[in-house]
């Protein structure tokens, strides 16, 4: 999603400290061990699940095998292909709930994370980034039928009930909302949408690329922008997505930066595009 930021420091040290016990015990991850540093593969985690960042599908159409099984295609499976390409290793995709992706490369599980994942200042404490390679803003998706669907401001959503992603920053802007009946957070995208259908929430805050895939895979739903001074306060880290790495690996960050030093921003675009026309439709 990802442009996303744990909202307690304490858990990334947690997470630091538990490593072994989390990434263990992982329902999504592929259970194998770390590639040595001279391995010909590069293995790479993601959700899987954060459409049109990343999403399992059942067809090879269009997408690239997941260790566990599946298909994963989306922006941040071709932008590992690419980085996987410049370094002249084969691409291994680890499908990583999104609460074991800091454990999987710090224990050395995977090497990467590319996961839509924010640069933050609690994150770097833990682990390494990469350069930026694609930056977004914040939204809100809500049912075109909704009382908020002409909503100009954040503060427009007063009495609405909102949520985000558990663990991540588009939840803890929630709070800039005055008056709002702040929604427990869910664990997915696909269950905030589920629950934006269902009447169960008015809205919940994605990154606008998310959005856009929302509302494309269903006709029911819409997001509103916001324009300057009237939408989420956030810094330019919490709406920029970098690759994650081992901390003090540099190396291998030095080859990730390279790689992505030789993707245009056209055709980061071009990329985003395409995987907005090729997630999976939801209807």
């Amino acid at each position: 999603m990802n442009l996303r930021k744990n909202v307690a420091k304490v858990f990334l040290v947690g997470a630091l400290a538990s490593t072994m016990f989390l990434t263990a015990c992982n329902p999504k991850g592929d259970g194998g061990a770390a590639a040595p540093a001279d391995s010909d593969t590069l293995k790479v985690g993601m959700e899987c699940d954060y459409a049109p960042f990343n999403w399992t599908q059942t067809s090879e159409e269009k997408g690239y095998p997941i260790a566990s099984g599946g298909y994963a295609g989306g922006y941040d499976v071709e932008i590992a292909k690419k980085i996987a390409e410049s370094m002249d290793k084969k691409l291994e995709i680890v499908k990583t709930e999104w609460n074991g992706l800091t454990p999987a490369v710090t224990s050395g599980k995977i090497d990467l994370i590319i996961a839509g994942m924010s640069p933050t200042a609690e994150r770097k404490e833990t682990i390494d980034f990469s350069n930026t390679y694609y930056t977004s803003d914040l939204v809100i998706v809500v049912k075109k039928d909704s009382p908020y669907a002409n909503a100009k401001s954040i503060q427009d959503f007063k009495g609405a009930n909102i949520t985000g992603q558990l663990n991540t920053f588009h939840y803890e802007v929630i709070d800039q909302i005055e008056g709002v009946n702040k929604s427990t957070a869910l664990e997915t995208f696909p269950a905030m949408v589920v629950a934006l259908r269902s009447g169960k929430i008015d809205g919940y805050v994605s990154e606008r690329p998310g959005a856009v895939s929302a509302t494309s895979a269903n006709s029911d739903l819409t997001f509103i922008e916001f324009e300057e001074g009237t939408g989420f306060e956030a810094s330019e880290e919490d709406t920029s997505i970098s690759v994650g790495v081992k901390k003090g690996n540099q190396e291998l960050l030095d080859k990730v930066n390279d790689a992505l030093s030789k993707i245009s921003e056209e055709e980061r675009q071009s990329i985003m595009e395409d995987a907005v026309a090729n997630q999976p439709l939801s209807e």
